[in-house]
Order: structure tokens, then C-alpha cells, then sequence
């Protein structure tokens, strides 16, 4: 518990349609620094055993890094960072093992105890800052279709149909060093909700209209609402979703 609010969270994670699951996602809190925590989406890309490698890699890299995290001292950036670079060489690695290639994408935020929030991500999975239901900001694609955005030759409605909206500019496991966005929240606010989602989900909505969802329901309905929806719009080529959400309810 920290004053002025609590945090309620969940995760969320679809096959869609695709024939096996390559996303991962968790919500890790730390074993001793209360409200303390990291939400972590991965991405895989690959092939069965190399996207499933990828994404799993991801994730015990930071559980590893997270369990020796020391909130009262350590560099929040550099950790993320770390994270991200580890992560990057592990999978490089594993490639050696794999039927393809094994590539990942990783949007992971890290709460301290204050409210402090840090993020970094690298590829097309996503974090949003909500209040309430508005959008505060969000993370920015490292994909062909946003570099078209930020030249202005598509717009975003147009990015989310191109047909090679699903082309990187960047990832975990690549030949080039992953390319590493970051952000800082100095303090999150009571009904502030933070949401690290994978393309399978964010692909389907608008920022307003996740962040209604978000807003009205709590974390656990607004996980199941949003993969529901998600699933309904895909109309039977869907690709593997996942997310996780972190909610800040005033206690007023």
C-alpha cells in the first residue's frame, strides 16, 4: 500500500489464432521493497521454437536482474538497460539452438516504492500512461510504418493497414545492437494506469478507446474486455496477444 492509493494489476495472454504462443508476459513484485514492482511484455518472433526461446529468455533475464534489484540504491535506467542488452545477447545465442532465427520485442516498466516509474522498449510492443481515461503518453514504435509516420508520408490510421506494418526497425536477437526508447514518470498519480501490451492487442484500438476500458472497468475486466475485443475484430487471423495492467485506485 502506498498513501493516496492501491494498486490493482493483472495479466492477460491469447494464442489468437495463430498455432502456438510466442508472446510472454509478467507482472513481477519485488520479494521485499513493498509496491515495488516490473510489468514485461515479450514479443518472440521466429518460428515454434525460436520465438518461444526468445520471449522465455526475456523473461528469466529479468527475473534475474529484478531479484537483485535494490530500489534504495540502484539505478533504475541502468538496470532496464541492462535488461535489455542481456537479453539481447542471450537470444543471440540461443539462435545457435533454434529452428529460425529467434527474435523478440520487450516493453517493460519498473514501479519503485515512491511512485517513481521508469520504461524502456525495443520493437512494436507497446506501453501507455493513462489518467483516468486520457492518454498521457505512450511509447513509439521502432517499425518501417512509424518511420513513414514521423517522415508524414502515412498517417497512423494508415500505419495500422500497411501491408508491411509488421516489418522492425529493431528488436532483441537482430544482427545491430536493439534500438532502446526510455521514459520517466517522477510520480504516478491515483487513477493513473499504466498497460504494456503486445501489436496482437494494441493493433485493435484506438488510444480513447482503451483508455474508456481502462478507466470503467478494473484491471482484471479490462483485460478480459480488451482480449475479447481484440479477438472479435481479428475476424479469425489474429495474432498473439498479451498484456498487463497496473491500475492506481484512489482510496478517497
Amino acid at each position: 500500500m502506498t498513501k493516496g492509493y492501491r494498486i490493482t494489476a493483472s495479466t492477460g495472454i491469447h494464442k489468437g489464432d495463430r498455432d502456438y504462443q510466442q508472446d510472454q508476459v509478467k507482472l513481477f513484485s519485488h520479494y521485499r521493497a513493498r509496491g515495488c514492482m516490473l510489468g514485461i511484455v515479450a514479443d518472440g518472433m521466429g518460428g515454434r521454437s525460436g520465438g518461444r526461446k526468445a520471449s522465455e529468455q526475456v523473461m528469466l533475464t529479468a527475473k534475474q536482474l529484478f531479484d537483485r534489484y535494490a530500489p534504495e540504491s540502484d539505478d533504475p535506467p541502468t538496470m532496464l538497460r541492462q535488461l535489455i542488452e542481456e537479453a539481447h545477447i542471450v537470444i543471440k545465442l540461443t539462435a545457435i539452438s533454434a529452428e529460425q532465427e529467434p527474435h523478440s520485442t520487450l516493453a517493460v516498466f519498473l514501479i519503485n516504492p515512491g511512485g517513481e516509474c521508469y520504461w524502456a522498449h525495443t520493437g512494436d510492443s507497446r506501453i501507455y500512461h493513462y489518467h483516468r481515461n486520457k492518454l498521457v503518453h505512450r511509447t513509439v514504435d521502432h517499425s518501417y510504418v512509424q518511420m513513414l509516420v514521423n517522415k508524414g508520408e502515412i498517417s497512423e490510421e494508415e500505419a495500422n493497414t500497411h501491408p508491411q506494418s509488421n516489418i522492425l526497425m529493431g528488436c532483441l536477437g537482430s544482427e545491430e545492437a536493439p534500438p532502446i526508447s526510455e521514459h520517466y514518470i517522477p510520480k504516478l498519480q491515483p487513477n493513473d494506469v499504466l498497460v504494456a501490451c503486445s501489436d496482437g492487442l494494441w493493433h485493435y484500438f484506438s488510444a480513447s478507446e482503451m483508455g474508456s476500458a481502462l478507466a470503467m472497468l478494473s484491471p482484471r475486466e479490462a483485460t478480459e474486455f480488451l482480449i475479447q475485443k481484440a479477438r472479435a475484430r481479428a475476424r479469425g487471423v489474429g495474432d498473439n496477444l498479451s498484456l498487463v495492467i497496473v491500475k492506481l485506485e484512489s482510496l478517497d
